[in-house]
C-alpha cells in the first residue's frame, strides 16, 4: 500500500511517453521502465486519457511481455475526464463523470489496457460538479473488496471537495498543479489540509510547464531565472533541480511528478535528494515569483 513511508521521492509521469510526447517504441518503453526501477523510482502515474486513450495500452504491452516488471512497480491511474476522441466516439462533448458506473467501467478498461489484475492507486482526475460522495464511496469499497484497487485519491480537488469525499472514504493523496509559477496550493489550504490529515500531496507540472526555461520578457519569469542563477552557483545545480528542491522543502512532503521520458533528467532530479535549501533561500524564490517582499 502506498504511504508517506514508502512512496518514491519522485513519481514517474507517463503523459508524455506516448502520442502526446516522445512517442516511444515498445523497446524504448521497456528500457525507460527498467531504468526508472533501477533508480528505485517505482511509482508510475497514468491516466486513461493520456495519448487519447492509448498510453495505458502501450505501457501495458511491455508488462504483458515482462510480467516480472509489474511486481517491481506501483501503478497509479486516473479516471473521470471524458475527452472527445476517435477512440471514444460515444463522447459527445468533453465532460467530467464520477458516477459509479463510469468509475467501474474505467477501472475495468485500465486493468485490461495495463495488463494487470490490480491498480495500486486510483485517482479521480477532475472534480465532477455532479459527484455524489456516498456513491463514490460505495464503488470504491466494491473495487477494494474485489482486489482491483488498493488505495484511492483525487487530483485537482479543492480542499472542500476533498473534505466532502474524504468524509465517506479514505483518500491518500491529492495531485494538484504546484510550482513557482502556480502557487495556489500554498495559499488555498490544500497543503495545510495535507499536513493536517497526513495525506500525500503530489505536484503535476512542477517546473511550471517549461515557462522558466524559455527566453521571455515576462518580468516575473526573469526575476525567478535570476534568483535560480544565483542559487545554482552555490549548489552546483541546474534550474530544474533547484525547482524540485524548492518544492521538496515544504513540510507537507510534496512529491513532484516528473514529466520527462529522458532517464538522464530523472537521474539529475535524484541529485537533489540531499539538498536542503535554507529557509531564506526558499523565500528568495517566493519573493522573485511574486515580485515583492512578503506582507
Amino acid at each position: 500500500m502506498l504511504s508517506k513511508d514508502n512512496i518514491s521521492p519522485f513519481i514517474i509521469g507517463t503523459m508524455r511517453l506516448g502520442k502526446w510526447g516522445s512517442n516511444l517504441s515498445a523497446k524504448e518503453y521497456e528500457r525507460f521502465i527498467e531504468g526508472c526501477i533501477d533508480l528505485d523510482l517505482i511509482d508510475f502515474d497514468h491516466a486513461d486519457i493520456y495519448g487519447h486513450y492509448t498510453t495505458e495500452s502501450e505501457f501495458g504491452n511491455v508488462l504483458k511481455n515482462r510480467a516480472d516488471l509489474r511486481k517491481k512497480m506501483r501503478i497509479t491511474t486516473k479516471c473521470g475526464i471524458k475527452l472527445i476522441s476517435e477512440n471514444r466516439p460515444q463522447h459527445a462533448i468533453k465532460s467530467y463523470d464520477l458516477s459509479s458506473r463510469h468509475i467501474k467501467n474505467s477501472v475495468e478498461t485500465s486493468l485490461k489496457e495495463l495488463g494487470t489484475d490490480y491498480l495500486d492507486v486510483l485517482l479521480l482526475h477532475r472534480p465532477d460538479y455532479l459527484f455524489n460522495s456516498k456513491e463514490i464511496a460505495e464503488i470504491f469499497s466494491d473495487l477494494k473488496k474485489e482486489g482491483k484497487v488498493l488505495a484511492f485519491g483525487v487530483s485537482n480537488f479543492s480542499p472542500s471537495q476533498f473534505d466532502l469525499l474524504n468524509a465517506s472514504t479514505q483518500l491518500i493523496t491529492n495531485q494538484v498543479e504546484i510550482s513557482l509559477v502556480h502557487r495556489n496550493a500554498f495559499e488555498n489550504s490544500t497543503l495545510d489540509q495535507c499536513q493536517k490529515l497526513g495525506v500525500i500531496p503530489s505536484a503535476w507540472s512542477p517546473l511550471g510547464g517549461g515557462l522558466l526555461f524559455n527566453e521571455t520578457k515576462d518580468k516575473s519569469i526573469l526575476r525567478i531565472q535570476k534568483t535560480l542563477k544565483e542559487l545554482s552557483r552555490k549548489y552546483g545545480l541546474q534550474n530544474d533541480q533547484l525547482l524540485y528542491a524548492w518544492l521538496r522543502k515544504h513540510p507537507a512532503g510534496i512529491i513532484p511528478v516528473l514529466g520527462t521520458s529522458k532517464l538522464e533528467r530523472i537521474k539529475a532530479a535524484q541529485k537533489v535528494l540531499d539538498i536542503n535549501l535554507t529557509h531564506e533561500e526558499w523565500y528568495m524564490l517566493w519573493e522573485a515569483a511574486i515580485g515583492r517582499e512578503v506582507d
